[in-house]
């Protein structure tokens, strides 16, 4: 499972509360560069670990396991790959687009950064990422599996 969004979206809410309802392992890159004491905003360092969680999400498959990919997916490049791959390995692949209007995203990020602990992401940054954005089209939605839950809610 693939959750595709930008920061704010609720990509971690729906994520853990999905490792609870499907029994699912849910990866996610930010959770594990912050463990590791790295910059959030290192991207060699984010590809390294997204490599590594994908090499970790495979094995997870191929046990039979549901994964939860909390990657944010901005690309569709980066989304066709993964839904390509996994589906070579055998497994159904969804995708679950978290919408949010731009200024509720600021609102939720100003929220999350008085945070202790929390990585401050700034407005700029966050509208920069919000350009950056590829939103899926419903052609590229219905290449995907049906979901196994609705994430209406």
């Amino acid at each position: 499972m693939l959750l595709c969004g930008l920061p704010g979206a609720g990509k971690t809410t729906l994520a853990k509360r999905l490792v609870q309802e499907l029994s699912a392992v849910r990866l996610c890159p930010d959770e594990w560069l912050a463990g590791m004491g790295l910059d959030l905003f290192d991207n060699e360092a984010r590809e390294r670990v997204e490599r590594c969680l994908w090499q970790h999400a495979q094995a997870l498959l191929a046990a039979g396991a549901v994964v939860i990919l909390e990657n944010g997916f901005w690309e569709r490049t980066e989304r066709d790959e993964k839904r390509l791959l996994a589906r070579a390995a055998g497994a159904a692949v969804e995708l679950h687009h978290l919408q949010v209007p731009i200024e509720e995203l600021e609102r939720r990020i100003a929220l999350r950064n008085d945070e202790p602990g929390s990585a401050v992401l700034t407005a700029e940054l966050l509208r920069s990422c919000h350009d950056q954005f590829e939103p899926p089209t419903q052609g590229e939605l219905d290449l995907f599996d049906a979901p196994l839950f609705d994430d209406r809610s």
